[in-house]
């Protein structure tokens, strides 16, 4: 830039020692194992509890992402009253509620409803106080049975997962895969863009053989 006129010279700062202030992410692994360590022992600490709320399935909005369902703030009050479960008694047993939210379709006014229903079903309520239960706590016979197998399953080392649904016994979650579902994916993707390729390939090498031989 030049300069003109009888002005100040400007102090432009080309030597700032920025080497001894410039922040680096090498602690990046290590925070990804603490991070994890710390959500199973918080799972461990509230077990038999879930460690979330449940939460609505709504739809993202704009025309552009409509299609995708993802997890929303909290059930509307109208969800609750059609499931039967009071508005003030949802927070408490682990149900998150959004009295801002509107039901908008039928459909996903009865798929949230379903979904407060199945997780009423195999909630057990333990009472506050031992051996005072209370209207809507669980029987005897429902909380002994819940504490026989998760002790039995503690032992036996079967995987015990905390979903937002409620509490499962055994784990869901699907079978890994040989080499991985990444490496799964990228060679299926990949036998699909080139398989014209390799064809055309297979199919000249095979003229070339059958002139040869004539």
């Amino acid at each position: 830039m030049a300069i003109k006129h009888n002005v100040q010279i400007s102090h432009n700062h080309f030597r700032k020692d920025w080497q001894r202030r410039v922040r680096v992410h090498f602690d990046q692994p290590g925070r990804k194992l603490r991070r994890r360590n710390a959500r199973l022992s918080k799972a461990a600490a509230v077990a038999p509890r879930p460690v979330d709320k449940l939460r609505p399935v709504v739809r993202c909005p704009t025309i552009k992402y409509n299609r995708r369902v993802r997890a929303g703030r909290g059930f509307t009050i109208t969800e609750l009253k059609e499931a039967g479960i009071p508005r003030k008694l949802a927070p408490t047993i682990g149900i998150s509620v959004d009295p801002r939210r509107q039901n908008l379709s039928v459909e996903s006014l009865t798929a949230n409803v379903a979904r407060l229903k199945e997780y009423r079903s195999r909630l057990i309520l333990f009472p506050r106080k031992l051996g005072k239960t209370k209207n809507g706590d669980s029987s005897k016979d429902e909380l002994k049975a819940a504490a026989e197998n998760y002790v039995k399953n503690m032992k036996s080392g079967l995987p015990i997962v905390h979903t937002d649904a409620g509490f499962s016994e055994v784990s869901e979650l699907p079978e890994a895969i040989e080499g991985g579902a990444y490496r799964k994916l990228r060679d299926s993707r990949s036998d699909k863009k080139n398989q014209g390729a390799r064809e055309k390939r297979a199919k000249d090498k095979a003229d070339e053989a059958a002139a040869a031989k004539k």
